[in-house]
């Protein structure tokens, strides 16, 4: 295979969907209210249900108890704009139970589906061609394979994922590439970036059924790079994926992992409601 030595620098392109908030929240051990306060239906006070699905271009918000965790509750939620993030954040704050609440954590980041293979190849022809990357011919070329790639079936369910039925347990994970000597990820050819995350691929895709992976971007939001979120019917398969691509050569040679947190999905319901249950 030929490769770019003149664009090893180059990133590829990406195609972003839904932006993404993570929050993890703590329970106050000394914090102390009625009932009646916690189930306070002001509407201006209150908070996204405990879990919402749509299937309209708005986006959702799901809530899970944590297990095993120093923190005690996870909120995943999707908008369609940043905007939208913001103003979920600001009926959380304005909510009674954040009398009771330390949020511990967050994380922003947009869904995102990185186009390795479509870069490397246009980027090779390119080459062949005697032409330069970036050039009016690239450019144009590069433009019809994006917009042919965004109307792909599969990629618009990685953009704008729903939330899946019967898969209750989640668990989510920030991740980054290294950048140290001898192991810089952005120092690697776009065609050896290309075969590593095609091979990465492959793997995730063993776990079609019974693991929904949603994938997130988050450089230039946040110090890590991605978010991971995986929904599962059974806990014990987030074990077996993530095992199964520690192995693979990429992340072998290239991933850091930050904490992750796991818990169940909490059903339909106000935030409120959802923390007398803690």
């Amino acid at each position: 295979m030929k490769t770019l030595g003149n664009n090893r620098a180059q990133p590829p392109e990406t195609l972003e969907g839904w932006y993404a908030l993570h929050q993890i929240f703590a329970r106050r051990g000394s914090a102390v209210r009625s009932r009646s306060h916690t189930r306070s239906t002001d509407a201006t006070t209150s908070a996204p249900a405990a879990a919402r699905h749509t299937d309209d271009a708005q986006g959702w918000t799901a809530w899970a108890k944590l297990i095993g965790s120093k923190a005690d509750l996870m909120a995943v939620h999707f908008a369609p704009t940043l905007d939208a993030i913001g103003e979920l954040e600001a009926d959380i704050k304005r909510s009674p139970a954040m009398d009771l609440l330390d949020m511990t954590y967050s994380f922003l980041s947009v869904t995102e589906a990185g186009l390795y293979h479509l870069t490397a190849e246009l980027a090779r022809e390119t080459v062949e061609r005697g032409g330069t990357v970036g050039d009016d011919a690239y450019t144009e070329e590069l433009a019809k394979r994006v917009a042919k790639e965004r109307g792909n079936s599969h990629v618009q369910r990685r953009l704008y994922p729903n939330l899946p039925d019967g898969m209750p347990y989640v668990c989510f994970y920030p991740m980054s590439k290294r950048r140290v000597p001898g192991q810089n990820w952005y120092a690697q050819s776009l065609d050896e970036r290309s075969r590593l995350m095609q091979a990465h691929g492959r793997t995730g895709r063993r776990y079609a059924g019974k693991v929904l992976q949603i994938i997130t971007g988050s450089i230039g939001f946040e110090t890590w790079e991605w978010g991971v979120t995986l929904f599962a019917t059974d806990p014990l398969e987030f074990k077996k994926l993530v095992t199964d691509m520690r192995f693979d050569e990429v992340s072998a040679n290239f991933a850091e992992f930050g904490d992750f947190y796991v818990g169940k999905l909490a059903p339909n319901g106000d935030l409120d409601g959802l923390v007398e249950t803690l």
